[in-house]
């Protein structure tokens, strides 16, 4: 039975979002029943369309795709070779295409979507387009399914922005199912603890390029995801435990024969779940409001990545679903803490399979009631499928229930007892606004800072003050602003967690307050990220001076500014379109104007059900007919006007 604080949350969204999710729906089931009804889509292609669908196919597959009886099944792929996770994608499509032939199908690859690397961007220009790239990928593969040649889709991502942007694509055809086939995580290299010291070594000037660069290749150093529990990870995790992955596939390591194999499946199940099938499973009704309280539940229990904060509440809203981070903090609260694996532990996603990985996560989950178990997955009806992990009996695919718990109670610990009795995300909120704080690898005694704070409006000040000694032997909290979508895309900072977690070990006190992202390797150095409104669009970080005392208490749930900020002009600013130029930035300039706040997931859709083109851009984000979120900004407003007070008393003492 389903855990009461989880279904309660479950109903408020659902209720919250009945009229986009009831306008969505009808959308799915009217193409639904086309699509039963009148058999493999190209077949009510006219002849010269057609014709320019299969012009290229090879042989074998023409007289198929020419027919009108085998299903068609799209593959959408981000696959490229500069890059770790992706490069495993280069043999799969002839893999799929040979599945589904034998499944009784017929594969083409639909189209390419882009696929960056933060690791690459890092710290740099590109990093200010990465953001964005989630809704560039969702919009490349909408034009891959565009052209009605398919009844199902087999979606191939891992990385960060990759597999959001795939998924919000393929809702806006939520009549065709779709299957997401992972990658896996390279095998583990240098320990994570090492790789860690060798970066903080750096920053202090104690070793060098070669010695840092040195670690890091043996950090980073085969075809597959980053072994750390980042975003790419956390990607992984929440598509399996939202049953879109095949049970069991997504910590398998690439170019494996149980890999191969995994994949091969993956074709031959895309078949079996098209309306032609007996098992029709359109993503659109898979993907509903228990899957994804599912999914924040995962994201929770495994301290994975903040980016998720953004990224689900945008997922949802593609589905017609309104999540907002009121939400995510109320589960927090009920969902333990149940993994160690890095930058919250020692460990890489490779002990926490060997530990037992999804399938104990998920049965654990699931036996206590936090994890809704009657929902749609591509493995059949139920999540208690993935109790199951697969592997290779004489050469044949199988599944087999993991019956026994962790192996490794360092890595992976069971719901009775946890690392922490809450998620590893919070929420906190004040005069600052709302924003996000990742505590599951932030020491207790750091959960409360109050210090000056120390203003900047772009992450290369910060280091070069620290380089210049600026920073040294003071508590402070850094605050970064100008670093939302509506700014300069909302990068990751996360070359700023070095640098201050050396003055950490030094036994100075220090926090960060950001408009901007600090990926799911945001480490030890306790933040506020997220914060939102962001500065560029009149956030009250704007008004912060230097040396304003803030506080923030990650425990408690607030950040405020104990100053009175009534009456000043904002300082700072973002960079004109004029001046953000560079690496292809100026191609996004109506990105940032159409953003829409982080809280809403800081994309430039709004929620599908609830279009209201009179609004104007950004704001089918916030509250979809008037209610999305309606009655969650009033208790807000009052929230911040206390916290407003309360902080000119202690400025006026």
């Amino acid at each position: 039975m389903t855990n009461r604080e989880i279904q309660e949350i479950t109903d408020r969204i659902a209720e919250r979002s009945a009229a986009s999710r009831t306008a969505y729906l009808a959308r799915v089931r009217r193409d639904g029943e086309a699509a039963r009804a009148n058999g493999p889509a190209r077949a009510h292609l006219g002849c010269a369309n057609l014709a320019h669908g299969f012009a290229a196919a090879p042989a074998e597959d023409k007289p198929l795709l020419r027919g009108t009886a085998k299903p068609g099944i799209a593959i959408v792929t981000s696959y490229n070779d500069m890059l770790s996770a992706h490069q495993p994608y280069e043999t799969y499509p002839p893999e799929l295409k040979r599945a589904v032939r034998a499944a009784g199908g017929v594969a083409q690859v639909a189209g390419g979507v882009p696929a960056m690397c933060d690791g690459i961007t890092q710290g740099r220009a590109g990093m200010e387009l990465s953001l964005y790239s989630r809704d560039v990928i969702a919009m490349s593969t909408a034009i891959a399914l565009s052209h009605d040649m398919f009844d199902a889709s087999l979606l191939l991502g891992v990385c960060d922005k990759i597999v959001p942007g795939l998924f919000i694509g393929a809702l806006h055809f939520g009549h065709l199912p779709a299957i997401f086939v992972p990658a896996g995580p390279m095998g583990s290299g240098l320990p994570n603890k090492v790789k860690a010291r060798t970066r903080q070594l750096f920053a202090e000037g104690k070793v060098g390029r070669t010695e840092l660069l040195e670690a890091e290749s043996a950090s980073y150093h085969s075809p597959g995801t980053c072994t750390f529990y980042g975003t790419a990870n956390s990607n992984q995790a929440l598509m399996e435990v939202m049953g879109l992955h095949l049970p069991g596939s997504t910590f398998v390591n690439p170019h494996t024969e149980l890999r191969h194999a995994l994949t091969e499946a993956a074709g031959r199940r895309a078949v079996e779940i098209t309306a032609h099938g007996s098992e029709y499973t359109p993503i659109g009704e898979l993907v509903d409001e228990k899957s994804i309280v599912n999914a924040c539940v995962a994201l929770l229990a495994t301290g994975g990545s903040t980016n998720h904060t953004l990224h689900l509440v945008a997922m949802a809203a593609a589905a017609g679903i309104v999540l907002t981070w009121d939400d995510l903090a109320c589960l927090s609260k009920v969902v333990p803490s149940l993994t160690k694996i890095y930058p919250n532990g020692q460990a890489d996603v490779n002990h926490f399979r060997d530990a037992g990985g999804m399938q104990v996560l998920i049965g654990d989950l699931l036996d206590h009631g936090l994890l809704h178990g009657d929902v749609l997955t591509v493995a059949g009806r139920g999540l208690d499928h993935y109790r199951s992990a697969p592997s290779l009996k004489d050469g044949v695919l199988v599944w087999e229930e993991r019956t026994e718990g962790s192996s490794d109670l360092g890595v992976l610990a069971p719901v009775s007892a946890p690392f922490s009795a809450d998620g590893g995300i919070h929420m906190v909120e004040g005069n600052l606004g709302c924003a996000v704080s990742k505590v599951s690898a932030v020491k207790p005694e750091h959960l409360v800072i109050e210090a000056p704070a120390k203003v900047f409006d772009d992450q290369l000040e910060l280091l070069a003050a620290f380089e210049a000694g600026a920073l040294d032997g003071q508590d402070f909290v850094a605050v970064i602003r100008y670093q939302g979508p509506s700014a300069n895309g909302m990068p990751e900072l996360h070359k700023l967690t070095p640098p201050l977690a050396v003055l950490l070990d030094r036994g100075q006190n220090v926090a960060i307050v950001t408009d901007g992202r600090m990926s799911g390797a945001s480490g030890k150095v306790p933040a506020a990220i997220h914060l939102s409104p962001e500065a560029a669009d009149g956030g009250a970080i704007a008004l912060v001076r230097e040396g304003d005392v803030i506080r923030l208490d990650s425990t408690a749930g607030t950040l405020e500014v104990l100053a009175d900020l009534s009456g000043r002009e904002p300082q700072g600013r973002a960079l004109s379109d004029a001046e953000w130029v560079g690496t292809g930035r100026e191609l996004f300039a109506a990105f940032r104007r159409m953003a829409g706040p982080a809280e809403y997931g800081a994309g430039v859709f709004g929620v599908s059900g609830a279009e209201q083109p009179e609004h104007g851009p950004g704001l089918g984000f916030a509250a979809p007919a008037g209610a999305a979120h309606a009655e969650a900004t009033p208790s807000r407003l009052k929230v911040m006007e206390e916290h407003a007070r309360h902080a000119a008393e202690h400025a006026g003492g």
